[in-house]
């Protein structure tokens, strides 16, 4: 098989409709573009609008996306837990010493060092700060997530149109 060849599968290439070719044939007189008119006359830019402000410029710009179902940690360090002279982390005993907020995700990442045994029971911990402590002797738990697959959707219904 050469270049030359190579057609098109029949029936895919439908030929153009030839319009105003005289009264004889479906096309003619107007040739499809009604009695009178501006668009009888001559072509209309795609959008144009008769001089009405158009659609896509009456419509304000979307900047960005904000995604509705992000999970939201609140991070604690290591050099706080160390500083904090806790044996058992948990959220409830963070907040105690107010170091996260109420109904708060608790993330523990890797900043600072430790140096002795601790209990975390958290929602989620980095891999840094997973191995520091139980290079220290430490255990690390983790807590369930208050939702099944996904949180509630936060902002409204207009957030992200």
């Amino acid at each position: 098989m050469k270049v030359h060849d190579l057609t098109p599968p029949s029936g895919s290439k439908k030929r153009a409709k030839r319009v105003a070719r005289g009264i004889g044939g479906k096309g003619g007189k107007t040739a499809g573009r009604g009695m009178k008119g501006q668009r009888a006359r001559n072509t209309v830019r795609v959008g144009f609008e008769g001089g009405q402000m158009p659609l896509h410029q009456r419509v304000p710009k979307l900047r960005g996306f904000k995604n509705p179902f992000r999970v939201e940690y609140q991070a604690v360090n290591l050099d706080a837990i160390e500083a904090s002279g806790l044996d058992e982390v948990t959220p409830e005993s963070l907040l105690g010493l107010g170091l996260v907020g109420k109904k708060s995700l608790v993330k523990v990442l890797a900043r600072g060092e430790i140096t002795r045994a601790v209990t975390v029971r958290v929602h989620a911990c980095s891999a840094a700060a997973e191995a520091a402590i139980t290079a220290a002797g430490g255990t690390v738990e983790r807590l369930p997530l208050p939702f099944a697959v996904r949180p509630p959707a936060s902002g409204n219904a207009l957030m992200n149109r």
